[in-house]
């Protein structure tokens, strides 16, 4: 017996092994399996573009999987939607020496315990910097001996620098090594919705089954405690569950944008309770730790990732991790999109042009030179003066430097700005940086500083 969408389902998950996850998503996902027609197996795409793409770019792939699951399947054919009517009334009904076609799967998977944390999200995948450091090691020891050393752990951070993931991180620790562990999981903004809906109802069941769901666990996870902020009947309501588990030695983790201090409308009795444990903040990563996390997030989407793009899209997303994996997919889409390798900062400018122009839009000379002034701790009055000592020419280049890069300025225009200098004397401090970049690691390292200040204040 061989059924339509249990074979799809096969070829799918030997695609998707080697596939950019983008590439899956947008043109083998939504392919739906027809029928077969004489050991041909037909797939209806959704529109005639889709159609075209795929036969272009992966229809060789996927008869090459198709074949190789079962050799009865001699090829492999994409019609539009409109089509299979046709296509159905000449199917098969039986392949030469396997019987019958079926549409159902012929059996049902044994059910297991479902994994209620994202699988992407582990230790492993976690890109460890001087940023985040003691906040994974905290998380691992959480994981390993939860109730024990660090109770409650309190993670804190900006929003987009990992704290999620090290939840996930947790919760999948747990799933695998201790599978007995109950643990519950629960962004606060939900948990007060929750509630809500409990005080709503007025029924007793309801709110016993509220408070058994968050105190019979052997590990709590709450993300966002910051929403309990102002809500005076979910902080009493949290203030209990919080010490029934405590009580009990049962681990309690939570995460918020904010230090405990600076959540002003959050009651102090909870503040104080979530200094007893361990209190850890992320800060934004440093230049080699984001490119270390695009080089690991561009292997798990099957990308080739050149070192050029990868400090490219460092250097203009960098104090938000989700910002700059954003950037990231929008490479690897327009790189699936247009079928060319993105491999320098030429081409990953075009592909992510509307985000750095916006970027530049909110910039202006005097931004930069005031940026660039403040940095090296001279003033205006120094970097536009006819001074020649270096603690001076090297912030002046420098500033030029950032606003050939980051301005559409005339050259003559920039010149003028810094006291009536020539335009060969603006591309003379703009070629000089450019050089320093490749071969000063000094210069390299301010210059990123000084694009992180500019294109994130």
């Amino acid at each position: 017996m061989i059924g339509k969408e249990e074979f799809w389902d096969d070829i799918k998950n030997e695609l998707s092994k080697t596939m950019q996850t983008i590439s899956y998503d947008m043109w083998i996902e939504p392919l739906e399996p027809v029928c077969f027609v004489d050991g041909t197996f037909v797939l209806a795409a959704k529109t005639a573009i889709s159609k075209k793409t795929i036969e272009r770019s992966y229809l060789d792939q996927i008869r090459d999987v198709a074949s190789s699951l079962d050799s009865f399947v001699t090829d492999v054919e994409i019609i539009v939607k409109e089509q299979e009517g046709e296509y159905l009334k000449k199917q098969s009904i039986s392949l030469p020496d396997r019987g019958l076609i079926v549409d159902e799967k012929s059996a049902k998977k044994q059910e297991k315990k479902t994994n209620p944390f994202l699988e992407k999200y582990t230790f492993d995948t976690f890109v460890q910097g001087k940023s985040n450091e003691f906040a994974l090691a905290a998380a691992k020891t959480v994981a390993e001996n939860p109730g024990g050393k660090y109770n409650p752990l309190f993670i804190y951070s900006g929003v987009g620098l990992g704290k999620t993931h090290l939840l996930h991180a947790i919760g999948n620790f747990l799933f695998k090594h201790s599978p007995k562990t109950k643990v519950v999981y629960a962004n606060s903004e939900n948990m007060v919705n929750e509630l809500i809906n409990v005080i709503r109802g007025g029924n007793n069941d309801d709110s016993n089954r509220f408070r058994e769901k968050y105190r019979a666990c052997d590990v709590l996870m709450i993300d966002d405690i910051q929403f309990l902020s102002g809500k005076n009947s979910m902080q009493e309501a949290f203030f209990h569950i919080f010490n029934d588990l405590y009580q009990s030695n049962k681990q309690i983790i939570i995460t918020s944008d904010r230090a405990p201090k600076d959540l002003p409308t959050l009651e102090e009795r909870l503040r104080t309770r979530f200094s007893w444990g361990l209190m850890v903040d992320i800060q934004p990563p440093d230049t080699e730790t984001r490119i270390a996390i695009l080089k690991m997030k561009a292997a798990h989407e099957k990308f080739m990732l050149s070192d050029e793009v990868a400090e490219f899209i460092a250097d203009n997303a960098t104090t938000n991790i989700r910002d700059m994996e954003g950037l990231l997919n929008k490479i690897i889409f327009f790189s699936s999109l247009a079928n060319k390798v993105i491999d320098t900062k030429e081409l990953a400018y075009e592909a992510l042009r509307d985000f750095i122009d916006e970027k530049k839009e909110t910039l202006d000379a005097e931004t930069i030179i005031s940026t660039v002034c403040r940095y090296f701790s001279i003033t205006t009055t120094d970097i536009f003066s006819k001074k020649r000592t270096k603690n001076i020419v090297e912030p002046r280049m420098i500033a030029i430097y950032l606003i050939t890069e980051l301005l559409s300025m005339p050259l003559m225009s920039i010149g003028q700005l810094f006291g009536g200098r020539d335009h060969t004397t603006v591309i003379h401090a703009r070629d000089k940086i450019t050089e320093e970049i490749k071969t000063n690691p000094r210069i390299k390292i301010i210059v990123a500083d000084l694009k992180n200040m500019l294109l994130n204040r």
